[in-house]
């Protein structure tokens, strides 16, 4: 199946529900950025520190690619502190929500919609820096992902990347929040297509429920490595105990900086 495609649907529908990344932010939030204060997070909780942005925490003038993080939040934070931004995104509605949030703010981006595996619409070496949350458990190939930020980052550029614990997708989920029990069921790589029973996967697919799969450290940390990045930082974060019981037990996201050699 074609795996981009329904996870565009499905992101486009959960957009206009309006969940957590899809809820742009104040103008109090970007009246504050516009003033140079502000913070965005690649994990759910934890702010990126302010040492992981070029500059010391100064966005003024810079090429900046927001990958797979539209729905008015990082973007019109960015634009208005001063960085120029290019939004690249899989969701139409998400893509919708920045340009209407910057509009409204007077705040300039542009929007592309795409694939993140192919940033073959933006040229070499023509960003400062690249910032990716959690958004690789979508697509089921991510060392592409790393190849081209190389390859669209200037030398030195910055690749901040969110990421999901492999080990999350061990764990029957389904069963856990209706009993409150946790069962490990899955091997790894996880796979919605292929570790979901028929019947499950059906349901999935029917409700339009995005797709997901797990990434080992190997492919989400060596694999940047591989492509010619130094990690310069590292952090790990937690969720809340409404989105996964497994919060009480161990950090299920982490983040990287990035540098191009």
């Amino acid at each position: 199946m074609d795996i981009a495609s329904f996870n565009r649907n499905a992101w486009n529908i959960q957009s206009m529900e309006g969940c957590r990344w899809s809820t742009p932010f104040s103008g109090e939030i970007i009246g504050k950025a516009e003033k140079g204060q502000w913070e965005v997070v690649l994990t759910p909780n934890k702010p990126v520190p302010s040492a992981w942005f070029p500059a010391g925490h100064d966005l003024k003038g810079i090429d900046l690619l927001a990958l797979a993080c539209g729905g008015g939040q990082q973007v019109p934070v960015f634009a208005a502190a001063g960085a120029k931004v290019t939004s690249f995104d899989n969701s139409d509605i998400q893509l919708q929500k920045d340009e209407e949030t910057c509009a409204a703010h007077g705040l300039q981006v542009t929007a592309i919609q795409g694939n993140m595996i192919d940033l073959s619409d933006l040229e070499d070496e023509s960003f400062d820096l690249v910032f990716n949350p959690v958004s690789n458990v979508f697509s089921n190939e991510i060392l592409p992902v790393w190849a081209e930020c190389y390859r669209v980052l200037r030398p030195g550029g910055r690749l901040l990347c969110g990421f999901m614990n492999p080990a999350f997708f061990l764990f029957d989920h389904y069963e856990a929040e209706e009993t409150g029990e946790i069962k490990m069921r899955y091997p790894l790589p996880y796979s919605d297509i292929d570790s979901l029973s028929e019947d499950v996967l059906a349901d999935h697919l029917e409700a339009q429920v995005s797709l997901e799969f797990s990434h080992s450290w190997e492919e989400q940390i060596g694999g940047q490595c591989d492509a010619g990045f130094a990690i310069r930082g590292f952090f790990e974060d937690t969720w809340d105990d409404e989105s996964s019981v497994l919060n009480r037990w161990m950090p299920i996201f982490a983040a990287t900086l990035a540098i191009k050699m």
